[in-house]
């Protein structure tokens, strides 16, 4: 059966030279790197999906604004126009730049937390989940249990499980919990959205437990066209209407907008009530961390780029094509019979690799195992969302058991066209055929206190005679 692909609203004004490495350099770089995908050159990956942040490509709009950027150090016009943009989108109070999602982290967290208190998600994301643990505190996820069975299709799995929500703070006291986030939409879940109507009801726990709730909302834009599509009652409002209402429940958000508002650098930080005492606390760690309150970080040209970059991502026709790519990518693995958390999320596919290679345990990292394999398979790029991604117990540093052992492609918006996804099919089929001949995976031989992942070196493990199993590639793009 012929699968639609969604044409790209746009034509492409510029290009940029891609090289494809025969098999055996792909080879000996992956050795270089130390199996960690991290460590390659991005020149050395024909394809390259290991993250959807700030990879993206701007518009000529964008191009423009950078030109128009104001590099005032001070109340520079480029930020009150991403204020304008970020006010009335998200119909918030206070608009605080940063360069990116982990340094609005940095600049709230320590505000909420410290040591001795628990933060709640629907899920963490790896960085998230540091800044946590950076200030002392730990983390909780409260996913509901549909999400931990990819083969089930089922809409909404990021949604948070509210009754364990309720449960976890009544054991361990609404007093000790310092901030509850909702991750829209749940990218350690499959990048799967988040419902209205569970936001809503997250939304009423907090308040009636006095715990403030901030809504982690890199792919906000994603997330609303999810609640516009598939929950009763929104098909006739807008995007921004959505949003308005998602953000609406929350009391704060942090955003890397990397990703939707589809600029290669860049960051908000967000309170709802334009009087909070919150504001001059965000003001002075801004200051310390960042830069001067309005620039946080940025450049006047990234301010500007933002401040368009905002409209364009929430743009109907655009996030059509957005959710349309990724899911061509998901039929082509279903008439594959490949795996992955199903339904597709937004921004990309997060393949099963547990069910790809069964036989591999957890903490063998089958994740990664595929990871590898999709480079030296077509010079692809990608990364474990897995128990290798999860890394160690913070207080035990017992290697922890991820609830899922992903490996996403995280697809880059505006970038790849419909060849190139299809070369993404093309190797992880041909990847299918020869996985029972992969027989062990990775070990670590060195690896940083935090995110180890970034750093970490590993080796392959030896198979049964003694030997690492090596396989002929096929090169599924020439």
């Amino acid at each position: 059966m012929a699968i639609k692909y969604f044409p790209e609203p746009f034509r492409i004004k510029a290009v940029e030279p891609l090289r494809m490495l025969t098999a055996e350099e792909r080879e000996a770089k992956i050795a270089a790197a130390h199996y960690n995908v991290f460590y390659l050159s991005g020149e050395d990956c024909y394809i390259d999906l290991l993250t959807d942040s700030g990879t993206g490509a701007m518009s000529q709009e964008q191009w423009a604004g950078v030109m128009r950027g104001d590099e005032a150090y001070a109340g520079a016009s480029s930020y009150y126009k991403l204020l304008e943009a970020g006010k009335d989108i998200f119909n918030y109070g206070y608009i605080q730049p940063v360069h990116q999602g982990r340094a609005a982290e940095k600049v709230l967290f320590p505000i909420l937390l410290g040591k001795g208190k628990f933060a709640i998600s629907n899920m963490f994301f790896d960085t998230t989940r540091a800044h946590v643990e950076l200030t002392g505190a730990r983390c909780i996820d409260c996913v509901v249990a549909v999400a931990k069975d990819p083969s089930h299709r089922a809409p909404f799995k990021g949604n948070m499980d509210v009754e364990k929500l309720k449960k976890t703070i009544a054991e361990l006291g609404a007093e000790n919990i310092g901030l509850i986030v909702m991750t829209i939409t749940n990218n350690s879940a499959g990048g799967q959205p988040v419902s209205m109507q569970n936001i809503r009801e997250v939304a009423e726990v907090a308040k009636a437990n006095g715990i403030p709730f901030n809504i982690d909302a890199a792919r906000y834009a994603e997330n609303a066209y999810f609640v516009q599509r598939d929950e009763p009652g929104y098909q006739n409002k807008s995007i921004k209407d959505i949003i308005r209402e998602m953000f609406s429940y929350a009391d704060m958000f942090t955003m890397s907008a990397k990703k939707d508002a589809i600029v290669n650098m860049g960051g908000l930080l967000g309170v709802k009530d334009a009087n909070s005492p919150l504001i001059l606390k965000i003001k002075a760690n801004c200051i310390s961390y960042e830069g001067f309150f309005t620039y946080g970080g940025l450049s006047g040209r990234d301010l500007e780029a933002l401040a368009i970059g905002l409209y364009e991502g929430i743009d109907n026709d655009y996030l059509r094509y957005r959710i349309g790519q990724v899911e061509y990518l998901a039929a082509r693995l279903d008439d594959a019979g490949i795996g992955y958390q199903t339904p597709v999320g937004g921004h990309g596919v997060f393949v099963d690799a547990r069910a790809m290679f069964p036989h591999i345990p957890y903490n063998e990292y089958p994740g990664q195992v595929l990871a590898v394999e999709l480079y030296k398979e077509a010079g692809i790029r990608t990364c474990d969302i897995g128990s290798y991604m999860l890394g160690n117990h913070p207080d035990t540093g017992e290697q922890l058991k991820a609830d899922f052992e992903f490996t996403r492609l995280a697809i880059p918006r505006r970038v790849y066209t419909q060849a190139h996804i299809d070369i993404m099919a093309e190797a992880l089929i041909e990847i299918k055929k020869r996985a029972h001949t992969i027989k062990r995976g990775y070990r670590i031989t060195w690896e940083p206190p935090i995110l180890r992942h970034f750093q970490a070196h590993l080796e392959p493990i030896a198979n049964e005679a003694g030997k690492v199993f090596k396989e002929e590639y096929t090169v599924a793009a020439q």
